[in-house]
């Protein structure tokens, strides 16, 4: 399969457009019962970032934020008196809904510590493992098309600063991991936006592709774009550690560029399980080691004189097992990079981040909606969306909780806009 590198289509475009976007309605909260809380280490109590909350037996759930704090939503019509919390090396823990239902608490995992006699059967050869997992994509990962509901969020920063924040309900129509990449399309459920939370100084970024770039990164769909089985022998891999997830032994191997290609290669993490050879999780940053050329593909359009720097990258997709299959559960991409005019001395640090929670999933009346519908890699998702940021705008969709930084510009910004009524 031929290399999709992820920066061809992660783009910071530089941007003005027009605004447009249909009404939204509000849910009837009487319906599901809101369980909020901090997940948290048991031992140092320090919050655990990025934990999966779910339904045990069902296709429900969302992820924890960067300072562990969630909310979940449950529908009360469903047959279902547990939720459940996991994340890598920890137990699952289980916790009744009535007990938490409308409350907000601290949950406490518990470390696993692998036995010693596991690390016995530790593999010799880190490559054969990659390959066995990319040869086995087909058995373990879902060979039926769904409908996925998710939560997604992007925002940018200058310096401290948050200058965008936006978010939204979304369907995707995932095509079978037989079909790879050409199928998938996202449409928009309900969105908002921050509007200028601060004010840029002279320039205006914005993230081109949205939801429809973040659903790329799922690699073992689409693996291509990070590794793929054409481009094993372009890495060199390394056996790092064994841990558990969802009470599963996993192997984490590192790899990092053993060649030099014209476009940039990538150093991270695979977690494959013990059990099935499936990659469960990936951590992964573009090399940088020849920062011009990872930087040319990152814009779209600039003005001539403006200066570009990427400073650092981070990506993160996660899987969970359901039934037998690993589905896409959460992914996350970060960009740092320094921009500015060449007139001025100093130059300005911009940050981008979004993050996409898969939070139902369903293999019932799938039907690909039409392209009119769908969101586009060259839509901007804070073009299409009304600023708006009250209480209860999502309703009765499960979404991801701010991050405390994010939160407290959103705070800002509501403050700004009751002081102008």
């Amino acid at each position: 399969m031929k290399s999709i590198p992820i920066y061809r289509f992660l783009f910071v475009a530089i941007l003005f457009f027009a605004l447009s976007f249909e009404g939204i309605s509000q849910a009837d909260s009487a319906s599901y019962y809101t369980i909020s809380g901090i997940v948290k280490d048991a031992g140092n109590k320090r919050p655990v970032a990025f934990a999966s909350v779910f339904l045990p037996g069902t296709h429900i759930g969302t992820v924890a934020n960067l300072n562990g704090f969630f909310t979940l939503k449950v529908q009360k019509d469903l047959d279902v008196t547990n939720f459940a919390i996991s994340h890598l090396g920890y137990h699952i823990s289980s916790f009744p809904i009535k007990n938490f239902e409308g409350k907000t608490s601290d949950f406490h995992l518990n470390l696993y510590s692998i036995l010693l006699q596991e690390i016995l059967v530790r593999p010799l050869d880190p490559r054969d493992l990659v390959a066995g997992a990319l040869s086995r994509i087909d058995e373990n990962y879902p060979t039926d098309s769904y409908h996925l509901t998710g939560f997604y969020r992007e925002a940018i920063r200058q310096r401290r600063d948050y200058i965008s924040i936006s978010e939204a309900i979304v369907d995707v129509y995932h095509s079978s991991y037989t079909s790879r990449l050409s199928r998938d399309r996202v449409r928009i459920i309900r969105g908002r936006k921050s509007g200028d939370v601060k004010e840029a100084d002279t320039l205006l970024l914005k993230l081109q592709g949205g939801p429809s770039v973040a659903i790329m990164l799922d690699v073992m769909k689409n693996p291509g774009i990070v590794i793929s089985k054409e481009m094993i022998d372009f890495y060199n891999y390394e056996f790092i550690d064994m841990v558990k997830i969802d009470e599963k032994t996993h192997y984490v191997v590192g790899f990092e560029p053993a060649v030099i290609l014209p476009f940039p290669l990538y150093i991270g993490r695979f977690y494959i399980s013990a059990e099935d050879l499936a990659i469960a999780l990936v951590e992964f940053s573009i090399d940088l080691t020849d920062s011009d050329k990872a930087t040319r593909n990152f814009i779209q359009k600039k003005p001539a004189s403006l200066r570009f720097a990427t400073n650092n990258t981070s990506y993160m997709v996660s899987y969970k097992k359901i039934d037998g299959k690993y589905h896409l559960n959460y992914l996350r991409g970060e960009l740092e990079f320094f921009a500015d005019y060449r007139r001025r001395i100093f130059r300005t640090r911009y940050n981008v981040m979004f993050e996409m929670a898969i939070t139902e999933r369903t293999t019932q009346d799938v039907e690909r909606f039409p392209l009119r519908e769908s969101f586009s890699r060259r839509n901007i998702l804070s073009d299409m969306v009304p600023v708006y940021f009250e209480d209860d705008f999502w309703g009765e969709y499960n979404y991801i909780e701010p991050e405390e930084s994010i939160e407290s510009a959103i705070e800002k910004l509501n403050r700004k806009i009751e002081s102008s009524k």
